[in-house]
């Protein structure tokens, strides 16, 4: 079982001086995390998403993690891989100049960056998202493996050309994609990629996915690989807040998720910008169900379809409590088929110390369980 963190950089207060302080604060988080024994930080990508995450550039973020540790692996959660957003060069040239320095600890995930704001933002055409990303995954992993990369694709044409430097990692860095969907479950097993589950919904939907990759890698005839080294990682996201106050843990849990499932809501379905207030006092596990009752109701009014993806993240059952409460959610997400446990705890409204607790009642109580 391996343990990672993910960070969006999100901020309920999104001034100048409040973003800057939560920046430097993710990476005061990545470090504790390797001193507490997670195997992993993961950055994401996103472009314009005010509140919802103010990461844009994790490759300098990661860099700034890699020189502040020593040995925990610095994963791209993901890389928006449609042209507009990073030429697949770029990408391959970018990476491979990060393993090395960090000796060889990158890990490099695939996404789309597919809401309105950012495509329209870069330029991005929507209709080519899945097709671009395809392409590129492609021309990094062959880019890696050979010492020219010589592409003629439907997309791009690159005559010959070396791409440099080579990464530390041999053939190349695991490669992974974001999935949400059992059709992108569906599509990393073909592509031999590992899977990034990064749903709200809890172990039993975990489990279900991870049946979808099974049977998908059960089912691949090699024809859709996009490199000769095949990675059938599993991933799953495990939202918590870990203090010695089982109810304190879960009320800025809830507040901080609800932040989140907000701000996802208004970026994805149109619904309003995120409540930013902390009110105290204020039951938040209750705030989170009238808040999931408002976003049917938008969806409903907008005429948007219901999916479970645009509900889950108003579930609040994640490992938010104490050390016990959250080893028994582990363990669950282990029996459902997770291969590592991907926490997200910097959440928009979490303070500092609360989230650098968790890390530490993780480090401390909860991952020696399952070393």
């Amino acid at each position: 079982m391996k343990f990672s963190m993910i960070f969006e950089a999100q901020l309920a207060d999104p001034g100048r001086e409040h973003e800057h302080q939560v920046l430097r604060d993710c990476v005061e988080q990545a470090v504790l995390a390797e001193e507490q024994g997670f195997d992993r930080v993961w950055a994401v990508e996103h472009h314009a998403l005010k509140w919802y995450a103010h990461m844009s550039a994790p490759e300098i973020f990661l860099s700034y993690v890699a020189a502040r540790t020593e040995r925990i692996r610095l994963g791209h959660g993901v890389v928006c891989l449609p042209f507009n957003f990073n030429h697949p060069v770029r990408v391959a040239e970018r990476a491979a100049m990060l393993d090395v320095l960090s000796g060889g600890r990158l890990d490099l995930g695939a996404g789309r960056g597919a809401t309105r704001q950012e495509t329209s933002l870069c330029g991005v055409d929507p209709e080519r998202t899945y097709a671009e990303l395809d392409e590129s995954l492609r021309i990094i992993a062959g880019a890696w493996r050979a010492d020219e990369l010589e592409w003629h694709g439907p997309l791009l044409d690159i005559p010959p050309h070396p791409i440099l430097p080579r990464p530390a990692q041999s053939p190349h860095p695991p490669l992974f994609l974001a999935c949400s969907k059992r059709d992108t479950l569906a599509l990393a097993a073909e592509y031999g990629v590992g899977a990034l589950v990064l749903g709200f919904s809890g172990p039993e939907e975990i489990k279900q996915m991870r049946a979808c990759y099974d049977d998908a890698i059960a089912a691949r005839t090699g024809e859709r690989l996009v490199s000769s080294v095949v990675n059938d990682h599993f991933a799953a996201l495990c939202p918590t807040i870990v203090l010695d106050s089982r109810e304190r843990a879960v009320q800025i849990g809830a507040r901080g998720q609800r932040f989140f499932a907000q701000s996802i809501a208004h970026w994805y379905g149109s619904a309003p910008p995120p409540d930013e207030a902390v009110v105290p006092g204020r039951d938040e596990v209750a705030a989170m169900r009238e808040a999931a009752e408002q976003q049917l109701a938008h969806l409903h009014e907008a005429r948007i379809p219901v999916t479970p993806n645009a509900t889950a993240t108003f579930n609040v059952e994640h490992a938010y409590g104490t050390a016990e409460d959250a080893v028994a959610y582990v363990e669950r997400l282990a029996d459902a088929g997770a291969d590592e446990i991907m926490c997200l705890i910097q959440m928009g409204t979490v303070p500092q110390d609360v989230c650098l607790e968790t890390i530490r009642q993780w480090g401390q109580k909860v991952i020696p369980e399952f070393r």
